[in-house]
């Protein structure tokens, strides 16, 4: 699976790892999306939920052959259009 093809998928419901981050103590944060809107993830992690800025952070989703890392800037759309403008 390539980052295109993560960027077109459903995201909520998938682990993720925040690798960087303006706020540093966001960074290495590591759980399952839960909610996600235009602008932000909402993370479940350790039974706490965090909100957190796509554009502010690059992530991490592991897949069944490697781990795949993206920019939060390349996810900065509503879900539903994800696959309309993800190219």
């Amino acid at each position: 699976m390539q980052s295109i093809d993560i960027v077109k998928d459903e995201l909520i419901g998938r682990c993720v790892r925040i690798v960087t981050c303006t706020d540093p103590n966001m960074e290495n944060l590591q759980g399952v999306i839960v909610d996600e809107t235009k602008h932000m993830f909402l993370i479940e992690s350790s039974g706490n939920q965090k909100w957190i800025a796509k554009n502010i952070a690059s992530f991490i989703f592991p897949t069944e052959q490697k781990e795949i890392q993206i920019k939060g800037s390349k996810l900065r759309f509503r879900p539903e259009e994800r696959v309309k403008k993800a190219r």
